[in-house]
């Protein structure tokens, strides 16, 4: 696990949740995942692929997408399948943004692909070679479920092992 590709994730959310949900966050559960993710709720799956490599999952059940659509809205909003959807795809989005500027900043070239929205029951699959950090946010709409899977791409690594010191 390589926390200084999953940190820019974690600081992210942290400062998104708290800024846009206008109150105060807490990691409030961490733990290690080898298996598919399980979904709680409504997952919104970003890929990022290049130097580094992996996903990220952001979950939220559907009664705390509500809670967040309210408070980005600044009014009461109707639970609505798609209501629950845009609004996932909307904090990960927020989320993925600032992690990729932190991550760039680093020196890092990659793509990130658009959310993926899932929420059938079947687990998101991560990689054979990946474990994934999963944590739980407390947050003033309810708590949401960071799944964060990030590696360096093998090839790069060579790549760079393999380039001679210059004196």
């Amino acid at each position: 696990m390589r926390m200084e590709l999953i940190q820019p994730f974690i600081n992210a959310a942290d400062a998104v949740f708290a800024e846009s949900l206008k109150g105060p966050t807490k990691i409030v559960d961490v733990e290690m995942a080898e298996d598919a993710y399980r979904r709680k709720g409504v997952a919104a799956l970003i890929l990022i692929k290049g130097d580094i490599e992996g996903r990220v999952i952001l979950d939220l059940a559907p009664e705390v997408a509500v809670n967040v659509a309210s408070v980005l809205a600044g009014t009461a909003m109707e639970a609505s399948e798609q209501v629950v959807r845009e609004t996932v795809c909307e904090l990960a989005n927020m989320v993925i943004g600032n992690s990729v500027t932190l991550l760039n900043d680093q020196g890092f070239h990659f793509k990130v692909f658009p959310p993926e929205v899932h929420m059938n029951e079947a687990g998101l699959a991560g990689s054979a070679d990946t474990e994934a950090l999963v944590i739980c946010i407390e947050t003033p709409c309810g708590d949401i479920f960071l799944n964060i899977a990030m590696r360096y791409l093998h090839r790069r690594r060579a790549e760079r092992s393999a380039v001679p010191a210059l004196d």
